[in-house]
């Protein structure tokens, strides 16, 4: 059997020979290898954002593959590929005008989705457990992103990014920082940790999606757009998780994750729809119409997330 693309990753990563150019790469066959498969291109786009994105102590050398051209092409046909899929996709969600109407008009649409529901009324604990571990909460990495997405701006756009990432960062006070308040609730509840081969492929779909816009400069509003729709849709979604942790009697340390994001997102959304879209709107012709792209790309691939998970577990709670 071939072996997959991610495969051929992984062992070129590995090695401790970092040939000069593509062609010295030629033993890993990697100029011109296709990826078996839609996951097989997720998980092998997932590996290279890693380089970009993961902290140096768990890279060590491999970070030297960063940008290499043995990598770069590779990285380049497949993203090139799945955004004609997003952009196919996303276009009947794709409405012309006002970016700000349009990305609100966006979040409402499916804002609670069935799956979000059955969560909070039926599922048992472990069930809820699992949703959560695939789901990888409701902005996971997100104050990376927006550390990434504020490069080159400035003004009032750039200051909104700028509060909305010292909230992410608990306002200076370590134990409410997000990351640390979200880890704090996966060991109050025992949350599974998944290995990417274990996570479906709609939730590799979601999770790469911000490498997708971490590591290409050009897609600057398709990521202002993505993450407007992220703060926009949050808060609702956070409450319902609540409600199932309530249902299920909880330790008490398990909700400041979920409660503080249900407290502070819709002012996140209304604030990035105010403070950060409109402005950049106004600033820069063009940008309106990319950020209500950025915006449908996050709906679609939530979307599909969504509805595989309720396919999933919904008809085993009824």
């Amino acid at each position: 059997m071939a072996r997959t693309l991610v495969e051929r990753l992984h062992a070129l990563l590995q090695t401790d020979y970092l040939p000069a150019t593509n062609a010295d790469a030629s033993p890993f066959k990697l100029a011109d290898a296709r990826p078996l498969d839609r996951r097989d291109r997720l998980l092998s786009l997932l590996a290279i954002y890693d380089l970009h994105t993961t902290s140096l102590q768990q890279l060590g050398s491999r970070v030297r593959w960063a940008g290499h051209p043995a990598i770069a092409p590779v990285k380049y046909r497949l993203e090139q590929e799945w955004i004609a899929e997003l952009d196919q996709a996303s276009q009947p969600l794709i409405a012309a005008g006002d970016p700000v109407t349009a990305i609100r008009s966006l979040a409402a649409k499916d804002r609670l989705p069935p799956v979000y529901r059955w969560v909070a009324k039926q599922a048992s604990l472990d069930e809820v457990r699992h949703f959560l571990a695939v789901e990888g909460g409701p902005d996971g990495g997100f104050d990376d992103l927006v550390a990434v997405c504020q490069v080159g701006l400035s003004g009032a756009s750039k200051m909104e990014m700028a509060r909305n990432y010292w909230d992410e960062m608990g306002n200076g006070v370590p134990g409410r920082v997000h990351t640390d308040l979200h880890r704090q609730m996966a060991d109050a509840i025992e949350l599974p940790h998944l290995e990417r081969e274990a996570m479906p492929g709609e939730a590799l779909s979601r999770s790469a999606l911000g490498g997708l816009l971490t590591t290409n400069r050009w897609l600057q509003p398709e990521m202002v757009g993505a993450l407007g729709l992220i703060e926009l849709q949050a808060g609702p979604r956070c409450r319902l998780v609540l409600e199932a942790f309530r249902r299920h009697g909880v330790a008490r340390e398990a909700e400041t994750f979920y409660a503080v994001h249900a407290d502070v997102d819709p002012r996140h959304g209304k604030d990035w729809l105010e403070q950060v879209i409109a402005p950049l709107a106004a600033e820069n012709p063009g940008w309106g119409a990319r950020m209500i792209r950025g915006a449908a790309w996050r709906w679609v691939v939530n979307a599909e997330l969504f509805d595989a998970l309720a396919q999933e577990q919904i008809p085993a709670a009824a």
